[in-house]
């Protein structure tokens, strides 16, 4: 197994992908071929199931864009199937602790790194190295996105086996009061050059969902796991745009 994105982050360029909740392997076939580095297939806020998922997985094969789930939740039996179908990665969902990140960790390696129980279908059926490598190449993303996991920055990152960081702006923004994200607010905006410096400290990839309105922002604020906007916003915009067009009237 060879974790495209992984490698890709161990430079200084930024890694841009994009959230998919629409579940139809139409969607990532699409999108895979467009130029993203990375797509996250979201199952924590969508109702897009693992027989699903899979043929979205399938419907990737033969780009350089890697595929990354977001499970429904930080537990070890949902992650493991997500792994098995053959997701080259996880965004882990509500990393508050040094225990939250030491069980994700655990639940993505094989023994004696972790606990990932052997049953590897779809992941090994064309990759006989998987098995030998999948400990190495798989990228365990932990997700910041409460107070807390700000407080314990240094306790989630210093956890052998979490590769990367990446910020929830959005429950984010909720844990400090906000009902949406005020990037004018000053201690929101401390919150995410802690999550830099902590990274940096660490020497590990910190990233964020970013709208297409911020991506410059984050990319010049220094991360470089980086999600733009996701397939719903795209296909709202699009047709936004072609029914403004068809409105406008001819001069």
């Amino acid at each position: 197994m060879k974790n495209l994105l992984k490698e890709k982050l161990k430079g200084d360029k930024p890694a841009i992908g994009t959230f998919v909740g629409l579940g139809h392997p139409d969607v990532t076939e699409t999108l895979s071929r467009m130029g993203f580095d990375w797509l996250v297939i979201d199952s924590e806020h969508s109702p897009i199931g693992f027989e699903t998922i899979q043929l979205m997985l399938q419907a990737m094969n033969g780009t350089d864009c890697t595929p990354i789930v977001r499970p429904s939740w930080n537990d070890m039996v949902t992650i493991k199937r997500v792994l098995d179908i053959g997701a080259h990665g996880v965004l882990i969902p509500w990393v508050n602790s040094r225990e939250d990140a030491e069980y994700a960790v655990r639940a993505c390696k094989y023994p004696p790194e972790g606990l990932r129980g052997f049953g590897p279908r779809r992941a090994a059926l064309l990759d006989p190295t998987y098995p030998a490598t999948a400990n190495e190449e798989l990228l365990v993303i932990a997700q910041i996105e409460t107070r807390k996991a700000i407080n314990n920055l240094d306790e989630i990152l210093s956890v052998d086996g979490i590769d990367a960081c990446y910020i929830g702006v959005f429950d984010l923004s909720l844990s400090y009061g906000l009902k949406f994200p005020d990037f004018k607010n000053p201690e929101y905006l401390e919150a995410f050059d802690r999550v830099l410096e902590a990274a940096e400290k660490w020497k590990k990839p910190a990233g964020m969902y970013a709208l297409s309105s911020n991506v410059k922002w984050a990319i010049d604020k220094g991360f470089t796991l980086i999600t733009v906007d996701s397939a719903d916003t795209f296909l709202m915009r699009g047709a936004g745009m072609a029914l403004k067009e068809a409105a406008t009237p001819k001069e």
